[in-house]
């Protein structure tokens, strides 16, 4: 099934999705939110599953969906831990700056715990007060799990996955190296990051799912044009059930913690990039010198997952980059 929160308050309205994403309808007689019906999943999944059955057969009263009034699946988490799951992202990143790659990160994942408290809906603008942060989108998959116990191993793992959404995970790439410099991680320099419009349940996949990762391309445009369709599957070194392990080894894990794979990225030459640093990276090991910009004010960027009939899966996430209005944001507040 396809789950989408509509925007209201401050947890959205909990809704069901046609397959095609072109109805939907509340599902207030279940679940007011998308975490109360994590909350108690055993109870509200199989009534989540048939309200989606009726809206399929026309059985249930539907409203046009229209991903612009989303919010992303869970607008607030009790926790987002994001992950570095393809290794080579991070092997580019390191060569460009003549940094060799500890062995271990080929052994023991990269992930840190971003903020969770105020995500942005899959068509809301990315805003930003100085394009010298140097603003960047990145493409990833994530999974939204049910409580998970502390210790749990990797075999274990994958019972505990309840959904399955992608992610614009922003970075303020120039604000970066002096926070990590401090040895304490990222913080100002990782933005709210964006879901898509439907997080979906894993049989929807398919056998595009294989219990850990998604073998479908990602699908980046940058201003309208092609940017990267990396395989989500290939050379993703860790998958999911061992990321929701490696986030549980030390405390539970509670329903509604989503767990991203970091940016899509392949060897494969020729299927181009999830985000602007990894190509500023090859141009830089390839001639010496960082020649593609950042985000500026009025790009837009689309992150897209398609199914083997070329159906979006989860819907897009559509946005643009804008100037952050203090004034304007201090009046809405109000």
């Amino acid at each position: 099934m396809k789950l989408a929160s509509l925007k209201h308050g401050r947890d959205g309205r909990l809704a069901v999705v046609t397959k095609d994403l072109t109805k939907a309808a509340f599902v207030d007689d279940i679940a007011p939110t998308l975490q109360s019906a994590l909350d108690n999943w055993t109870e509200t999944a199989p009534k989540l599953q048939k309200a989606a059955a009726e809206l399929e057969n026309g059985q249930r009263k539907s409203f046009a969906f229209d991903p612009a009034q989303c919010d992303s699946p869970l607008p607030r988490a009790y926790q987002w831990a994001d992950g570095s799951a393809y290794v080579n992202h991070v092997e580019l990143v390191r060569k460009a700056r003549g940094a060799a790659l500890p062995e271990s990160f080929w052994t023991d994942p990269l992930m840190y715990q971003g903020g969770s408290d105020s995500f942005i809906g899959p068509r809301d603008d990315i805003e930003a007060a100085d394009e010298a942060w140097g603003v960047d989108f990145e493409a990833e998959t994530a999974v939204i799990t049910g409580d998970v116990p502390m210790g749990v191993t990797p075999e274990e793992a994958g019972d505990y996955i309840r959904l399955i959404m992608l992610v614009n995970d922003v970075s303020l790439r120039n604000l970066i190296p002096d926070e990590l410099g401090k040895g304490f991680g990222f913080f100002q320099s990782k933005p709210s990051s964006a879901f898509s419009p439907v997080a979906v349940t894993p049989d929807e996949l398919g056998d595009a799912w294989d219990g850990g990762r998604i073998h479908l391309p990602m699908l980046v445009h940058y201003n309208g044009s092609e940017f990267g369709r990396p395989e989500a599957g290939e050379d993703m070194i860790f998958d999911f059930p061992q990321l929701i392990a490696h986030a549980a080894k030390t405390r539970p894990l509670c329903a509604g913690t989503i767990i991203g794979s970091g940016t899509v990225s392949n060897k494969t030459e020729g299927r181009g990039s999830c985000c602007i640093a990894e190509v500023r990276m090859i141009e830089k090991i390839k001639t010496g010198a960082f020649k593609t910009p950042f985000m500026s004010f009025g790009d837009t960027v689309k992150i897209d997952m398609p199914d083997k009939s070329g159906a979006s899966i989860f819907g897009a996430i559509e946005q643009k980059l804008v100037r952050y209005e203090a004034a304007k944001a201090k009046k809405n507040a109000a």
